[in-house]
């Protein structure tokens, strides 16, 4: 018996960085999708997520691997404009196409909403027939993310990395209700590393 898997929701997305043609999953199909949900000012996504995105980039075929960086903004949302994001893709020379999560009611951005993500940094890996594999909240380890990325290129499925705990195996900050160094759940208070 396989295993049923659901088709990815529209991106809905305002702006895009870094393509001069808006992307759609419909354009990508027959590729593998590696969409990195992230915020400039999401530490982990910084420190960890967008330069696993940008190593992703670099290792995979273009051809067989799409990488696509979407800027989901659930908090600070007067300090994370277009232009600061555009001067912040450019500081760190990220390449990949970057979109800007629609905004909507209240403060979870459309795609966001849609994908159901809890927070940043988030990947989910979309098969080459659009449909989720993954869906990841936190840190990814990197061999774990290439290895699924490796099965979806070979069209198998990666059924025991989607079950797989926390990096450290330890319940998460979305417990704690704060953002830490590996992720920042939504409906939370940023954690004062000064404090």
């Amino acid at each position: 018996m396989s295993a049923t898997y659901a088709e990815a929701p529209a991106l809905q997305v305002d702006r895009w960085l870094n393509t001069e043609v808006p992307l759609t999953l419909e354009s990508l199909r027959g590729r593998v999708v590696v969409l990195h949900a992230f915020q400039m000012l999401c530490p982990a996504c910084v420190s960890h997520a967008l330069p696993q995105a940008k190593k992703t980039r670099q290792l995979f075929a273009a051809s067989d691997v799409a990488v696509i960086g979407l800027h989901t903004v659930f908090e600070h949302h007067d300090v994370m404009t277009a232009a600061a994001l555009d001067a912040f893709v450019r500081e760190y020379r990220y390449t990949f196409p970057i979109g800007i999560d629609t905004p909507s009611r209240g403060s979870i951005p459309a795609t966001m909403r849609e994908y159901q993500l809890q927070g940043t940094p988030s990947t989910v890996l979309i098969d080459r027939q659009g449909r989720i594999r993954l869906s990841h909240f936190g840190l990814l380890d990197d061999m774990a993310l290439g290895g699924a990325i490796g099965q979806l290129a070979a069209e198998t499925a990666p059924a025991a990395l989607a079950a797989a705990p926390s990096s450290q195996g330890q319940p998460g900050p979305q417990a704690a209700g704060v953002c830490d160094d590996d992720r920042c759940p939504t409906g939370t208070a940023r954690r004062n590393p000064n404090a």
